[in-house]
């Protein structure tokens, strides 16, 4: 297995040029002033993924991960803690930063700067590429690209997310609550990304598509601190406004205990990298 030195060790990328950057500098900084709610307030993923790679593509600790769009490091810790080495791929700064802190003591952990179109990683190093929460960032035909250069042969992509359920009332009302006060939800939405997309990620590979339950127990804080992770909430003007109004009252509306649940379904798409 490749050693990539220490866990508290920056790799920067200096083999190749950056030139999505320019292009998508707007999708790579949306995070940077919601960094302590997405840390505290946005779902985990199952531990049942891991499980899931064991059983159907032998997946071991041995294996080098590269988690692509890695953010703050919610999908990292969940194969750092399988015993993975993880190279941490974020063009953030300040979610990359704090990955660092939070991450910096496991022996596998590896930040680097870098986009899903330019990872700065060597050529076939990887034995599982993961995309948590990321993939509708990317610009899919260099994504492919890059990762077929850094994948050894017959390595796996894992697409993966969380899903948030809009199946009870207080998960329908949330959705409308949204939709009134997020400005570009429905254009940044990563639900707009469906199976013809994967599909097409994916050609002339197959993808199979896994699904596991997940869920949210949150108090008022945790719920306006789950609202406020996301980029499309405002954190000024009328739409904050509205949002610190009528998210009290739809909590009220809907707890017990002072807690509510918010439904998930954790999607993974795997699929082999095709070579090119």
């Amino acid at each position: 297995m490749r050693s990539w030195g220490s866990s508290r060790k920056q790799y920067r990328p200096g083999m190749l040029p950056h030139p999505g950057r320019s292009i998508y500098m707007d999708s790579t900084q949306r995070f940077s002033d919601r960094v302590g709610d997405y840390v505290k307030y946005r779902p985990d993923y199952p531990a049942a993924i891991v499980s899931y790679l064991r059983e159907v593509i032998s997946f071991d600790p041995s294996r080098v991960v590269a988690d692509i769009g890695s953010g703050t490091g919610i999908s990292t810790e969940l194969f750092l803690r399988h015993g993975n080495q993880v190279l941490a791929v974020e063009p953030n700064e300040a979610m990359r930063s704090k990955a660092e802190e939070l991450l910096g003591s496991y022996p596998g952990f590896s930040s680097i700067d870098g986009t899903a179109e330019a990872t700065g990683l060597p050529e076939a190093s990887v034995d599982l590429i993961v995309a948590g929460q990321a993939f509708h960032w990317f610009d899919p035909e260099k994504a492919h690209r890059e990762f077929a250069r850094i994948a050894r042969p017959g390595v796996y992509a894992a697409l993966i997310w969380n899903e948030r359920l809009v199946s009870s009332d207080l998960e329908k009302e949330y959705e409308d609550l949204i939709l009134r006060t997020g400005g570009d939800y429905k254009t940044i939405n990563h639900k707009n990304i469906g199976d013809p997309q994967i599909e097409r990620f994916f050609y002339p590979e197959t993808f199979v598509l896994k699904i596991f339950d997940n869920e949210q127990i949150l108090d008022l804080d945790g719920l306006r601190g789950r609202l406020l992770s996301s980029s499309y909430i405002p954190k000024e003007g009328a739409g904050y406004e509205a949002m610190l109004r009528d998210l009290p009252v739809l909590f009220d509306r809907y707890q017990s205990g002072g807690k509510v649940r918010i439904g998930y379904e954790t999607k993974l798409y795997l699929g082999r990298v095709h070579s090119l």
